[in-house]
């Protein structure tokens, strides 16, 4: 007993013994190993098993991405696991590596807090935790790793501030913080970084200025701080950096000038960013400096005048973006980029850049990927040496002012992806030589003057996401292989054409299709019941054609529908009532077909301002805001109350009424819905002759075009007030700047404000407000399906909206035409007369109306040549002071061989500050002169057409403002 009890002692002595003596070596010798394995177990996914090597069978300094120190053996100087897809939380106990030089987690999946015990590690001179998803702030106690070189907590979910005390850490090189939330300002003390070569910042919510004192970084190679919140203007020392080779302030709010001297300091410069911002000013050519400058972005500022014609002594670019500024110059620049042999991308869409296209623009680099030239003023044809940048991707010459045909070298651009040449004014028949690029994913051809059959050859671009054809003149039927395209997912349209026959049965095969548009055309028949195969389609838009039939059950499957119009068919029977089960419509448009029956109430129904159903004159019931009968025949009695609701809803609602302007046929309101939306609402005086033709006539016109340069009509009413007297409105846009009559005219027309009084419009707004309105009559003229004689151009119809851009409305006296050609319509009946009363506003109606011809497109660009006379010389088209002159268009002709100084308006004197400013104003208003007269000859057949007077008054804006560029210089 005795002899085991001592056994038992001693056995517990020596427990005790060794686990002291265990105790103290590993205090001094495993405190690394029990840190390595808390990191292990706070790691719950490892796909690659990356630690299944961390046993007890090999020593801890073997471990895969585990390094350990050759003077202290078993101490860990580093820790690198990249990219090994490992999760979990990064262990406290990090901290107690305390010979740790190098930490490199990049690229996994670690989440929580950064441990504040890495603070603990002096020795720490790499600490890469980039690519996780680490959350909450910056340990404040990192500033305690004085040996910091690299500091990269880039790609992270971190919040709050940047801490000032980051700049005590004196052997800094590389900082990143990119791709976080941080906020607040950055703080100055970073400047205290003298060895910092890369900073990296971008893409937080950081705010205030760029600290001044980060223009003591001298050795800064990248400074990267886009896509934050910061403001002010770019301290000059930063961009003194002679060793700077990537800057970027891209997408912030900043501003000021700082291209002057950008290339003679930044030699060393590769990458110049600074686009998305406020800036001003003019590109110098000393850019040109920085020969080793391979990306410039420059683009959605306000920079101004020319681009440098030695642009291309950077011969090394291969990005260009300039788009979205007030560049004014032409396309002369373009010859010296032929010496970049690696251009990639040109971009200078959105500027103000008019001429042709040179023929050096064809011997661009072959690597050229991506031309963007859209929304600029750039004239003329596309030559055949297209065919050369045959490596091109994407091509955008958008709303520009190109014309004749596409030639058929367009198909040699094998590897083109997107095309889109809409809003110009192309000729002639779409080349079928674009179906060789089989490559094509975009074609948008919209807004042109296209004519002929739509190619089939199309449907080899067995890629196609997105066609649209809309707005020119193509006729035929749609062919059946276009249809079979089921590539087609973005948009399909083919709107605003004079295409006929049926709606193919192939309509099925577009099942992947989001928007469908065949609206405005001369489609006839019923819609097949193979569209149910359409089951992706938001918007289907079907309005202005010839459809018949019920509106078939094969649309119920639709269920995805946001959109849709079948308005202006010959649709008939019941509204169906699957339709207020589609849950995503917002907007339903079944106006002036001949449905009849009661209306549904659920679903979209119950939305009144959702839905459009007017010219069904057999529909009853439906909620309220529909102002439609009760369905009840015998039910007249109480119908006064539905008339009465009509009343509130159209008038009561109409609070804060006030008088904006008076029309032919009937008063303009101002009025502020029950939604708090602002419209204009015209309330038609129906005791005046005429007044219910002429809101047909405007009901007709406006729902069926669409131009930017034309006021939009929101809805209608037509029914009748609580006496039981017929009541109609129409409800437009709201045009906060009135009408043009009201500017040129502020003191004659009962308006008494001082303030309205000193109202004016500069020269080049004049000519843009000239441009705008010609702009809308060509596209009523020669881009509607159907021709649209206005028939009652003048100041007082044309309405101006927030921005100054001008709207022609008021379309009660137009005329449709859609059976004769624009070239008949030119010249119809110049000689014939009728007994109809003439139409118009006295002043501007042609002499040709007063003998009785039929009404015209000539008359329209009559009205508009005194109409630009009008805006020029301040005066009415009958003022009393021309005299025996009898008319305007005579009043300036005999004034403007040596007294046109004495009949332009006043105000526009204003601008002149020296004689060749007053010289410049002079030759730019005898040139709008020229124009006017030129459209309002007295003589038909001698009128200028509204095309070449656009282009003319282009031309005289370019050359006015290139003048006013020179003097300013």
């Amino acid at each position: 007993m005795g002899k085991q009890l001592f056994l038992i002692l001693h056995s517990a002595l020596l427990w005790w013994w060794s686990s002291i003596t265990i105790f103290g070596a590993y205090s001094h010798n495993q405190t690394d190993l029990l840190a390595l394995a808390s990191f292990k177990n706070a790691i719950h996914k490892d796909p690659f098993r990356v630690l299944s090597s961390w046993n007890d069978s090999t020593h801890h300094c073997e471990w895969q991405g585990v390094l350990c120190s050759k003077r202290h053996p078993r101490r860990v100087t580093s820790l690198y696991l990249r990219s090994q897809g490992l999760e979990g939380f990064l262990s406290p106990h990090v901290g107690n590596l305390s010979f740790l030089r190098v930490i490199f987690l990049q690229n996994n999946s670690f989440h929580g807090e950064i441990p504040p015990h890495i603070g603990n590690l002096f020795r720490l001179h790499v600490l890469v935790l980039s690519n996780n998803s680490f959350g909450g702030s910056i340990p404040s106690n990192l500033s305690r790793c004085l040996n910091l070189e690299i500091l990269n907590l880039i790609d992270n979910q971190l919040v709050g501030g940047i801490h000032s005390n980051l700049g005590s850490l004196t052997r800094l090189k590389g900082l990143g913080l990119s791709l976080n939330s941080l906020v607040g300002p950055i703080p100055g003390s970073i400047g205290n970084l003298s060895l910092l070569q890369k900073l990296s910042l971008a893409e937080n919510a950081l705010s205030g200025e760029i600290p001044e004192e980060l223009s003591r970084l001298k050795r800064l190679i990248l400074f990267q701080l886009s896509s934050n919140k910061l403001t002010g203007e770019i301290p000059t020392g930063i961009l003194n950096m002679s060793d700077i080779i990537t800057f970027n302030v891209n997408y912030n709010q900043m501003w000021g000038s700082f291209l002057n001297d950008v290339g003679t300091t930044s030699p060393s410069l590769y990458f110049l960013g600074v686009g998305k911002n406020l800036f001003t000013g003019m590109i110098s050519s000393t850019l040109m400096n920085a020969t080793g400058l391979g990306k410039l972005y420059l683009e959605h500022n306000n920079f101004h005048g020319p681009i440098p014609k030695n642009l291309g002594r950077l011969k090394g670019l291969y990005r260009i973006s300039l788009a979205d500024n007030h560049l004014q110059d032409d396309l002369s620049f373009i010859s010296s980029l032929v010496n970049c042999s690696n251009l990639e991308n040109l971009e200078i869409s959105r500027n103000l850049i008019h001429g042709s296209l040179p023929r050096s623009f064809f011997n661009l680099s072959p690597s050229i990927e991506r031309i963007y030239m859209s929304d600029n003023r750039i004239q003329g044809s596309i030559p055949l040496a297209l065919g050369n940048l045959f490596n091109l991707s994407f091509l955008r010459l958008s709303n520009n002012f190109l014309t004749a045909n596409i030639p058929h070298s367009i198909g040699a651009l094998s590897n083109l992806q997107q095309l889109d040449l809409s809003w110009n004014m192309f000729t002639g028949e779409i080349p079928s030589s674009i179906g060789n690029i089989t490559s094509l994913g975009i074609l948008d051809l919209s807004s042109n003057i296209f004519r002929g059959y739509i190619p089939q050859s199309l449907s080899n671009c067995m890629q196609l996401i997105g066609l649209d054809l809309s707005n020119n003149n193509l006729i035929g039927s749609i062919p059946i292989e276009i249809m079979d395209l089921s590539s087609l997912s973005i948009i399909l349209s083919l709107a605003n054409n004079n295409l006929s026959g049926s709606l193919p049965l192939q309509v099925g095969s577009l099942k992947n299709l989001g928007i469908l548009d065949l609206s405005h055309n001369r489609l006839t028949g019923l819609i097949p019941a193979s569209i149910s195969m359409c089951l992706v389609l938001e918007r289907l838009h079907l309005e202005a054609n010839s459809f018949h039939g019920q509106i078939p059950e094969a649309l119920r499957p639709l269920r995805g529908l946001q959109e849709l119009d079948l308005s202006d068919n010959n649709f008939s029977g019941p509204i169906p009532s699957f339709l207020a089960g589609f849950s995503l419509l917002k907007y339903l448009n079944l106006s002036f077909n001949q449905l009849e029956g009661q209306v549904p109430k659920g679903g979209v129904f119950l939305n009144a301002s959702s839905i459009s159903i007017y010219g069904n004159t057999e529909l009853c019931g439906g909620v309220p805001g529909l102002k439609l009968p009760l369905c009840k025949s015998s039910s007249s009695k109480k119908s006064s109350s539905t008339k009465a609701k009509v009343i509130y809803v159209v008038a009561g609602s109409l609070l804060c009424l006030a008088l904006l302007l008076l029309w032919r046929y009937g008063t303009v309101y101002k009025a502020i819905l029950d939604s708090g939306a602002t419209v204009a609402t015209k309330v038609l005086n129906l005791s005046q002759r005429g007044a219910s033709r002429s809101f047909i006539s405007e009901c007709r016109t406006l729902g069926t075009i669409r131009h930017r340069n034309l006021v939009k009509i929101l809805s209608v009413c037509s029914s009748v007030d609580f006496r039981g007297n017929d009541f109609k409105a129409l409800i437009y846009e709201f045009m906060a700047n009135e009408s043009l009559e009201k500017w040129l005219h502020p003191g004659t027309i009962g308006q008494y404000d001082e303030h309205i009084k000193l109202r004016n419009l500069r020269l080049v707004r004049r000519l843009n407000i000239a441009i705008d309105i010609a702009t809308a009559i060509e596209y009523l003229h020669k881009s509607c399906y159907s021709i649209i004689i206005h028939g009652d151009l003048k100041s007082s119809n044309v309405l101006l909206d927030n921005d100054m851009v001008a709207r022609v409305g008021d379309f009660g006296l137009a005329k449709i035409i859609s059976t004769v050609s624009a070239e008949a319509i030119r010249v119809q009946d110049q000689g014939s007369s009728t007994s109809i009363a003439v139409k118009g506003s006295i002043g501007y109606v042609p002499p040709e109306y007063g003998m009785g011809h039929k009404v015209s497109i000539l008359g329209d660009i009559y009205s508009y040549g005194i109409l630009l006379l009008e805006m020029f010389t301040g005066k009415r088209p009958t003022d009393e002071a021309f005299g025996h002159y009898l008319n305007l268009h005579n009043f300036v002709l005999m004034a403007l061989s040596d007294r046109a100084m004495d009949i332009i308006d006043s105000r526009l004197w204003s601008e002149v500050g020296d004689r060749q400013q007053e010289i410049k104003i002079k030759d730019c208003i005898i040139s709008v002169f020229e124009v006017g007269l030129a459209c309002s000859m007295e003589s038909p057949s001698d009128r200028m057409d509204m095309t070449e007077a656009i282009r003319k008054l282009h031309l005289i804006k370019v050359s006015y403002e290139t003048k006013e560029r020179r003097i300013g210089m």
